[in-house]
This record gives structure tokens, sequence and C-alpha cells, in this order.
């Protein structure tokens, strides 16, 4: 899978995206694109319309034409890949697919969407899909996008939708509400860049909306069996100070960390990012990393918030999480002033 597959899911429902319309999904409806958990098949089950499948099918067409649905961005940004997943649609799955991207002002309508105000970009050109399979495709556009359009030709199935990308905040309406910012979220623009590992729990969930809903839903490394301690890296969205920290190890019990602790480091002006190599260890290690958190012990199945235990670590643009040894941790928040 390319690189772009360590982005977020900007389409993902879990932070907030939604396929508002479909011109056809007799077969199976098109909310299943977005499911977040991975497609299955079931031998044997049938509705009244047909086979059951766990995705978006539309009716064989017998006009010319295709099938096309229109889908909501949770979080706009940047899209840089996009994964069409034909798993288990081997032979009803489309020939091709196209992907067009617009950026509507606020809660934008079908109708406002369908309607010809709208200029659509094609950030994905006709391109040819296997079935049962995952298909990646990278995306070169740079514009920021909240609502797109997927098109099949000319008809069939597809289980999951997957668009990878870069959040980009609208922070104009952030800063004017005031306040602390978690700095880290990925409605900000959060990402964690680097892992040590990731065994049972993606590192991105750390960064999510919410609460988590069970272990699942947390980052989890493996069991250390030697010298050492993991460790995570978060890319704040917007460089700032923080002042507030949330380590939350909800449904963590007998596996959360016994201690963890922060650094903080501010990347040269213009390596914010740390250019497109978004697991570039070497260039993270050579950043002056600070003391923000010293080794402070977890408890199990906690929400723990540490104030007074902060040093001041200046202004950053990336926080290094550390646990010792190992275990998983449900999300991370790192409220704090915006550097204006």
């Amino acid at each position: 899978m390319p690189d772009f597959s360590n982005l977020i899911d900007l389409a993902a429902e879990r932070v907030g995206g939604a396929v508002l319309f479909a011109n056809d999904d007799f077969f199976a409806p098109k909310e299943n694109l977005l499911k977040a958990s991975a497609p299955v098949f079931v031998e044997g089950k049938y509705t009244e319309r047909g086979k059951w499948m766990d995705g978006w099918e539309s009716r064989r067409r017998r006009t010319p034409g295709f099938d096309w649905c229109l889908i909501r961005l949770g979080l706009p940004g940047r899209v840089r890949g996009v994964v069409v997943d034909t798993s288990f649609f081997r032979g009803n799955y489309p020939e091709s697919c196209s992907l067009e991207a617009c950026a509507a002002e606020g809660n934008a309508t079908v109708e406002e969407l369908t309607g010809e105000g709208v200029e659509w970009v094609e950030i994905l050109p006709p391109s040819r899909l296997q079935g049962d399979s995952l298909n990646p495709f990278a995306v070169s556009s740079n514009e920021r996008f909240t609502h797109l359009r997927f098109k099949i030709y000319p008809d069939g199935g597809v289980a999951r939708l997957r668009i990878h990308g870069e959040v980009l905040p609208d922070w104009g309406r952030i800063k004017r509400a005031g306040g602390l910012v978690d700095l880290a979220s990925v409605e900000q623009g959060g990402l964690v860049v680097a892992t040590s590992d990731e065994f049972f729990g993606g590192r991105q969930n750390l960064i999510m909306p919410g609460r988590a809903a069970d272990m699942s839903d947390g980052w989890e490394t493996k069991r250390r069996r030697g010298p050492g301690h993991d460790w995570c890296v978060v890319r704040l969205g917007a460089a700032g100070r923080v002042v507030r920290v949330e380590v939350d190890t909800s449904h963590f019990k007998g596996n959360y960390p016994e201690s963890c602790s922060l650094e903080a480091a501010c990347a040269p002006e213009g390596t914010g990012d740390m250019g497109e190599s978004v697991n570039d260890i070497a260039a993270l290690d050579s950043l002056s990393w600070r003391e923000l958190l010293p080794r402070t012990r977890l408890q199990a199945h906690t929400r723990h918030f540490f104030e007074e235990e902060l040093q001041d670590a200046g202004t950053a643009t990336h926080a290094r999480f550390q646990i010792f040894p190992d275990g998983g941790v449900s999300r991370l928040r790192l409220y704090g002033t915006i550097l204006d």
C-alpha cells in the first residue's frame, strides 16, 4: 500500500464523513461505503432484492451512462490518495471509477451540490478496477476540498472507499472561538507521523474525536521482550504552546503502560510538516526535544489530566509521547494556545 495510507481517512464515519446521495443503491446501501469495519461476505445470505453484499451496489445498467454518489468529507482537506476496495465483488464490480471534488460552503445540501453553481474538479480520472481487491490510487491535487463525487462505470459494487489526505482546518473560525485548542487532534490537523510499534491498535486512534469505544479504538503496542520503550511522534495541527495534557487509558486494564512522558520540539520554519516523508525518523530525531511532562506513573482505565506537572517547553510543532515499557493508550489530548 502507498505511503498515503498512513494519512487520515478524511471521509471516515468516525470523523463525520457521510454518503449524502446515490443515484442507485438497489442491491446494497450507499452508507456501507464508509463503514469503519472491513467488509465481510456471508455465504447464502439474501434479501428480497438479491444477494446481501457488504458495500454499495447498483443494479445492472441497461442504458448508457454511469452510477455515482455524493460524499461529504468529515474533515475538509487535501486528498493525497484513494483506496477503492472491491472485496467480495467478483462478477459484479465496476470496470472503472473516477473521482471529482469541490469546496462548498457550510453544510451544503444535495440540491446545492448538484446545481450548476458548483465547480467540480477531477482529481482521479477514469481508472481501471480489479475485482475482490484493494485498488490504491495516488492523487496530486493541492486544493482544499469538502465534498466528493464518486463515479463507477457503468455500474456494480464497491465495498469500501477510503479517502486519505491532510486535514486543513478553518483556523479563522477556530481562533474566533477562542480558548484552548487540542493541538494534537485530527480535527485540528494533527497527525501521528511515526511510531515504534502499532501491532494491536493504529497510531492515529490516539488523536481521534470522542472517547474510545473499546481497546481496538486506541494505540496499542506488542509486548516488549527486550530493553527500551515504545513511542510515537505527533505533528501538531498548528504551532503552539501546550499547557494542559490528557492521557486516557480507558479500556486498557491489564495492558496499560506503567508510565509515560512527553517531549516537545519546534521544527524549523518551512519544515513543519517534515516534508512529504511522514516516517522520516532521522529528521524527527534531529529536532531539539524539550521535556514537557516528566516520566509519570499511569493507572488502568483512567483519564489522567496534567497541568501543574508540565514543564514550559516553549512553542512546539511536534510532540513525542513515550510509554514505558509498552501497552495501550486510547487518547492523547494536547491543549494549548495557537501561535499567531
